[in-house]
């Protein structure tokens, strides 16, 4: 265990070592690394790991033309065709999010690039999840993907269709489902109590090991964030008996079954955040012991008056993982 000097480390691999050695190549304008991971995660046939990597590997390759070179020395590559549809996809939803003057023509551009990569590989989730997250940013949502009714009576209309697409292909894609939780956080006229109707609705029908089973976790966190303005008593929000409730089973149907390696960062300090605000120290120490020297600044920034202020969740961090470590 990490002595007093302990530094938390941000890193999106985590304990990915085959990743992080792909992400420097990557950043140093070459793909070679890149598409050996990916044909080596192609061979393995682990779709949860397929669709880690590529969302990774896409948040690095937007800011870069690696891709488009790789295409065009391999263009009849399914891989590089994914990719081509996941940088599009991230370059979409940064200009969405920033007010880009060209957000509509690259969110047309990620639709034509996510379809293409669907005919390229149809076995494939990624292709559907990139057009799960391009639907949250479609204000007019009348594609053919919301047309299907939804899984259940008490979910709001979405695209549910695409969904079904990226279950056809991976049952109880991570991604796929937070895709869809984005979806219902962007609706305007979707009040919260959808997404906690949803997150609901998701751990019910998950089988035990997966990680949505984690899904209650971020609702409850949204809830907080949206909640900033009343501040009397929100530290009574991790105690209360849903919440910890929501905690133990993540715990319980998740975590102790999974392989933690392979888990999300962000999945795991969701349940060590919810945990040790549960006053569940004990189990929140086996979590922090299982992150290593890796955290994500998401939730523990939602703890701070600055959520922007990187250094500040770092420290509710380390508050955190110290109370719990030395309980």
């Amino acid at each position: 265990m990490p002595g007093p000097g302990f530094r938390p480390v941000f890193h999106p691999a985590g304990h990915d070592h085959a990743l992080r050695h792909a992400l420097q190549d990557l950043r140093t304008g070459r793909w070679g690394e890149m598409a050996r991971l990916l044909q080596d995660t192609a061979d393995t046939d682990d779709w949860d790991g397929w669709t880690r990597r590529t969302q990774i590997l896409a948040t690095v390759a937007a800011g870069t033309d690696v891709v488009h070179a790789w295409r065009a020395e391999q263009p009849a590559s399914p891989a590089a065709a994914v990719m081509h549809g996941r940088v599009a996809v991230e370059r979409a939803v940064r200009a969405h999010r920033s007010g880009h003057a060209h957000a509509l023509v690259l969110r047309q551009e990620a639709w034509t690039a996510c379809r293409e990569a669907a005919e390229h590989a149809p076995a494939d989730p990624v292709p559907w999840i990139g057009l799960l997250a391009l639907a949250a940013l479609d204000a007019r949502r009348n594609g053919a993907g919301h047309r299907v009714p939804p899984p259940a009576p008490t979910l709001p209309p979405g695209p549910w269709g695409l969904l079904a697409e990226a279950e056809k292909r991976d049952p109880y894609n991570r991604e796929a489902y937070h895709r869809m939780l984005q979806f219902l956080y962007a609706r305007r006229d979707g009040p919260l109590s959808e997404a906690v109707n949803y997150a609901q609705w998701a751990t019910s029908t998950a089988p035990r090991g997966s990680a949505l089973h984690a899904l209650p976790l971020y609702v409850r966190v949204e809830r907080y964030r949206r909640d900033r303005g009343h501040e009397h008593a929100l530290d009574l929000h991790w105690v209360a008996e849903d919440a910890v409730r929501e905690a133990r089973r993540a715990m319980d149907a998740w975590f102790l079954f999974c392989a933690v390696p392979q888990a999300s960062q962000l999945d795991l300090n969701h349940l060590a955040h919810a945990l040790s605000g549960a006053l569940r120290f004990t189990d929140a120490a086996r979590v922090f012991e299982a992150l290593g020297p890796y955290y994500t600044p998401v939730p523990w920034a939602d703890r701070t008056p600055r959520p922007d202020d990187r250094a500040l969740a770092e420290e509710v961090f380390l508050r955190a993982r110290a109370r719990c470590l030395t309980g």
